[in-house]
């Protein structure tokens, strides 16, 4: 006899790999289409461990039997007309519909890993998946939401892992919420390793033949299609901006839940460990900031490394890695919500991290070199004087037309750009535009 969808589905192994790439929509699908498929997808737990509601409106356009969704969804009129709504019942309320019929089936509490992404999400809503029993959520998705306060929400999560907390809570255990939902920095720059490489690699002689280079070629087109299992992770290399910009206020507000939250609930972003944090600069520490600069593991440009050390998976504590994105298809966990996804010969990678606040005139943000404070102890450009400023500027134009003996200037980054190769290049470019 011929093996039918059900064969394949009753092995537990092709059910654990095949149903997360699956939507709700047509998990449901397939569910309605025998009382046999209805019966394995509804009766196995882990089918709807992973859900996936970013892409809501698809949800509703396929699913038949979220009807009381489509009606709230559909009908606009009846939703903006009724004054008696509140912020949280209009905005939220296609959610909580999917949500109660997804408790009609007992299904929802199998949900374990639930993304967001982009959706309209309020805070009220977060508190309940957060607080309520029908929810088992352990990593939660709201990166780039809409309508979110998050001032309640991070009232709702200090309230969550606050010293009274009852036992065995709060059950989420991971949150999204820095990072932007496609998964890219914010910065456009590629890592300056990368840029080092493909001038140090560039062919010559008889290998810059077209002929030569077929095979080269083939290889680039073949590493396009390796898994992500052997690739670096944006948090690993000199990526840059990594967090959605917010103001200092709102910046300062999460640092403190962050710390509140350390071995309860993890994020997407770390504190910052810099010597200005902990008082080893020789001064009181600062108030802690949330680390949002991915530097590298080159590090520092003089000694490659960084005062408080980097930290390696699997021998520094937990605390100071993120939350890597995407959120893990198979796995619920946040030690795997951690790991590196880079090959297994590889030795653990090397994450380097810091917030703009300590590496204020300290980080190029074109090239992304930067220098440490134990190497480089310039005075930061909002407190030079004017005086101060009109040398520099004298300075970097004597070093601009000057021999290679001559010493270079001692400030080395001003107004953003690193003075040896991005500033220079610049003014060469804006006085060669001049004639």
């Amino acid at each position: 006899m011929p093996v039918t969808l059900l064969d394949l589905l009753s092995n537990t192994l092709i059910l654990h790999q095949t149903v997360p790439y699956m939507s709700a929509a047509a998990l449901l699908s397939l569910g309605a289409t025998s009382k046999s498929l209805r019966h394995l997808l509804y009766g196995t737990p882990y089918v709807f461990r992973y859900l996936d509601l970013s892409r809501l409106r698809s949800v509703f356009r396929h699913l038949t039997l979220l009807e009381t969704a489509n009606a709230a969804w559909g009908d606009p009129h009846r939703r903006t007309h009724d004054l008696s709504l509140t912020e949280d019942e209009f905005y939220s309320a296609p959610i909580r519909d999917v949500f109660t019929e997804l408790t009609k089936t007992n299904v929802l509490r199998d949900v374990q890993t639930l993304i967001l992404d982009g959706l309209d999400v309020t805070s009220e809503l977060i508190g309940d998946i957060i607080g309520r029993e029908t929810f088992n959520v352990r990593i939660l998705s709201i990166r780039e939401v809409k309508h979110l306060n998050e001032r309640k929400l991070m009232q709702t999560l200090l309230y969550a892992v606050r010293p009274s907390r009852p036992e065995g809570t709060p059950k989420l255990k991971g949150l999204y919420i820095f990072g932007k939902k496609n998964n890219e920095p914010l910065d456009s720059y590629k890592s300056v390793e990368n840029l080092r490489d493909k001038s140090c690699h560039q062919p010559i002689g008889v290998m810059s033949l077209e002929g030569a280079q077929l095979g080269v070629e083939c290889s680039e087109v073949l590493q396009s299609f390796v898994p992500n299992v052997i690739t670096r992770e944006p948090w690993y290399e000199s990526s840059g901006r990594m967090n959605i910009r917010r103001t200092p206020l709102e910046e300062r507000a999460w640092a403190d839940t962050v710390r509140a939250c350390l071995g309860l609930i993890s994020f997407d972003a770390v504190l910052c460990e810099g010597p200005r944090h902990t008082g080893e600069d020789g001064v009181n520490g600062m108030n802690p900031f949330v680390a949002e600069v991915a530097l590298g593991p080159r590090g520092c440009e003089v000694c490659h490394t960084l005062p408080e050390g980097p930290a390696f998976y699997g021998v520094s504590p937990a605390e100071r890695f993120p939350l890597l994105a995407p959120p893990p298809l198979h796995s619920s966990a946040v030690r795997t919500a951690k790991r590196p996804r880079v090959s297994i010969l590889d030795s653990p990678p090397a994450l380097l991290v810091r917030c703009l606040e300590c590496l204020r005139d300290r980080w190029c943000e074109r090239c992304g070199r930067w220098w440490c404070e134990d190497c480089y102890t310039g005075i930061s450009a909002h407190k030079r004087t004017f005086l101060q400023r009109k040398e520099f500027e004298e300075d970097l134009k004597v070093a601009r037309s000057a021999s290679k003996g001559q010493d270079k200037p001692h400030i080395k980054v001003h107004i953003g750009l690193c003075v040896e190769n991005c500033l220079v290049g610049e003014m060469m470019i804006g006085a060669g535009s001049n004639g």
